[in-house]
């Protein structure tokens, strides 16, 4: 509302910050916004299902499997943690890995911040959607009204159908028996994998995403589980150091050469 009331001049600078890459549209219709915001929410709300069977599966009860789902709510954090429950591992481990996976969310916030640009008193609550799927929806709007919408209806959808689906799937746990039959364990590091693989652009993300598997697949059988992941971390440092070392070498490299040209050509 504060932005239909201020001077055109704060209209058009609302807009000049919008969220979208260049050459987007001014302005799109809500229609489309709410349209996409729940194609989103919906397909990956009903993966809830799979996240109640595989935690009832791991041990743990219906109050515990709501609770994780009401108050972490980030998909990939629950799944690490009961992934490595059920495996065996330590329940701290399980805990720390699942909380490396869940930081992310907080460098998403700071992006989300500027963009939603909301009041003070909802930004509490606005954080406990700042997921994955939300974020994808609300950068690729092209003005604040638009990511505000967009936002709201993918985090409001995913949030109920997330709850919901984890309540069915963990009381029908028991009904379906061996959750490994069903392949329902493999839920997680499938949607996982569908949401990463679209943002892995440049060279440097997929050589850091290949490392990290290689680094957890090889720690895989020699480590207590949930480990694996927490090292698997460290691809992101190896990567970027070893990429600045080349940088800096063929920065390094560069003067010489192209002095070398200017010399023959002034010869």
């Amino acid at each position: 509302m504060a932005e239909q009331t201020a001077p055109p001049e704060s209209t058009v600078a609302t807009g000049a910050i919008a969220a979208g890459p260049p050459g987007t549209p001014p302005h799109k219709p809500d229609a489309a916004v709410v349209r996409d915001a729940l194609a989103v929410g919906v397909a990956v709300g009903l993966s809830g299902f799979a996240f109640g069977v595989t935690a009832a599966g791991s041990g743990l009860s219906l109050l515990q499997i709501c609770a994780l789902s009401l108050f972490v709510f980030t998909g990939a954090s629950q799944f690490a943690l009961v992934g490595a429950l059920a495996a065996g591992g330590n329940p701290y481990t399980a805990a720390a890995g699942a909380f490396f996976l869940g930081v992310r969310n907080a460098f998403y916030g700071l992006r989300l911040s500027q963009l939603l640009a909301l009041p003070r008193m909802a930004r509490p609550f606005a954080a406990h959607w700042v997921i994955d799927e939300t974020t994808a929806v609300t950068v690729a709007q092209p003005d604040r009204r638009s990511a505000r919408l967009g936002f709201t209806v993918t985090g409001l959808t995913l949030y109920v159908l997330w709850n919901l689906t984890t309540l069915v799937g963990a009381m029908g746990a028991e009904a379906l028996g061996d959750t490994e039959a069903w392949g329902l364990d493999a839920a997680s590091p499938a949607v996982f994998l569908a949401l990463l693989a679209p943002m892995l652009r440049s060279i440097v993300e997929r050589v850091t995403a290949g490392v990290a598997v290689l680094l957890a697949l090889t720690l895989l059988p020699v480590l207590p589980a949930g480990v694996p992941v927490l090292l698997s971390a460290l691809a992101a440092p190896v990567v970027l150091f070893l990429m600045g070392r080349r940088k800096r070498g063929v920065d390094t490299a560069s003067p010489k050469g192209t002095t070398e040209k200017k010399g023959g050509r002034d010869s």
